[in-house]
């Protein structure tokens, strides 16, 4: 692995170019690995000091929600030692082991800031850390679904008095034992700190919830809930929608009781507005137990305490905000109108935007069947289209 500060400097013909794959994430990793294997020069470009910064940020008891068989990436299957389901940590020796590995070409410690299409009209220009201009055949943009951190501006949130983090900021249940906690959003983070903080000692721990979620059995009698997804994704989303229902009536119990009712969306439906359904690691039983208590959403802060859509005031000693995260997108590549209104790239994988040829995007759907296999997935296709404009320096 070729890691270091100091880019490559790149030829003025366009077919000396490399790729340029920006983030080394596991999905920037897996398309340069792809590109590699085509016969294409790929190089990454990472702003950290070391690849897969993001899962060394995660929490500690995180683990994947998808198996170890069906999260490799492409050239390099997981290690069975890891067991079904992988480890954050074990998540990050991997993307280490994958780098050296392949012997990929990384540079360290460099942030893109800009994206533009290179003045000779052949390419892309990047405009990275230290004033430098980078001049690729292609673009593959692999910074990741999660990358900023986003929590809502609550009126009064600046004058609340107990600790306020984001989910980001969460490690271990430790610094949380014998206090009062609010866990604000049910997607699967906020599902998983929640237990994490009542398994850890915390004195009293509350989910604020707007929109009830889907809930699934991460493994029903060895039958892991991704295989099921897998089957799924090409299926029209009403007939998903009809099957789900059922299925959860016999797998799911009913919390209603416990203010978490069933949601009265499909499931499929949900999934492609964006919302995958959370996978149960201990919620159920939480909630079940009322060890973990479900509140309304947070409306804002007042005098010290959370005041929730339903008018109650509660005072936590912490809360703890696990309403996601933004793409980041709008200085890197916002200018060239290729992202929605959500701030999404509106293409992925193999398709590129018809008005910037040799612009890529992977890692920016959170598809139900896991964010690694569909990233091994894009990767190769990406190459392969890459590969056949034939514009790219080869290896």
């Amino acid at each position: 692995m070729a890691d270091s500060t100091t880019p490559p400097a790149t030829s003025a013909s366009s077919a000396a170019r490399p790729v340029y794959v920006i983030g080394g994430g596991p999905g920037g990793l897996a398309a340069a690995y792809a590109l590699r294997a085509q016969g294409v020069r790929a190089v990454v470009l990472e702003k950290s000091d070391r690849v897969g910064a993001s899962w060394r940020r995660h929490y500690d008891r995180l683990h994947l929600h998808t198996t170890r068989r069906l999260s490799g990436l492409p050239g390099l299957p997981m290690p069975r030692r890891f067991g079904r389901w992988v480890s954050r940590d074990n998540v990050v020796r991997y993307l280490e082991k994958y780098a050296e590995h392949h012997e990929l070409e990384i540079v360290t410690g460099v942030e893109v800031s800009r994206v533009d299409r290179a003045p000779d009209g052949t390419g892309w220009l990047l405009h990275a850390t230290g004033g430098r201009e980078l001049t690729g055949a292609a673009v593959v943009v692999a910074t990741g679904f999660n990358h900023t951190p986003r929590v809502p501006r609550w009126p009064g949130r600046d004058t609340f008095t107990g600790e306020l983090v984001h989910a980001d900021e969460y490690r271990n249940p430790e610094p949380y034992a014998g206090r009062d906690v609010l866990v604000v959003g049910v997607g699967n983070t906020g599902a998983e700190i929640a237990v994490d903080l009542v398994e850890g000692g915390a004195s009293r721990v509350r989910l604020a919830v707007r929109t009830v979620p889907h809930i699934v059995r991460r493994s029903t009698a060895g039958w892991a809930a991704q295989y099921t997804g897998v089957l799924v994704r090409r299926l029209p989303v009403g007939l998903v929608d009809r099957l789900a229902g059922p299925m959860a009536k016999l797998s799911v119990p009913d919390l209603s009781a416990q203010g978490l009712p069933r949601p009265d969306t499909g499931l499929y439906s949900r999934v492609k507005e964006g919302a995958i359904p959370v996978q149960d690691v201990g919620l159920l039983d939480a909630v079940r137990s009322g060890r973990v208590e479900i509140v309304a959403a947070v409306e804002s802060f007042e005098d010290g305490k959370v005041v929730l859509a339903d008018g109650d005031r509660i005072g936590p000693d912490a809360v703890i905000a696990a309403t996601g995260y933004s793409r980041a997108l709008e200085d890197l590549i916002g200018h060239l109108d290729v992202l929605d209104a959500r701030g999404r790239p509106r293409v992925h994988g193999a398709r590129t935007p018809s008005d910037a040829p040799g612009l890529y995007f992977t890692g920016f759907t959170n598809p139900i069947s896991g964010m690694f296999r569909e990233l091994a997935i894009d990767a190769e296709k990406i190459a392969k289209a890459i590969a056949r404009t034939g514009s790219a320096a080869r290896r």
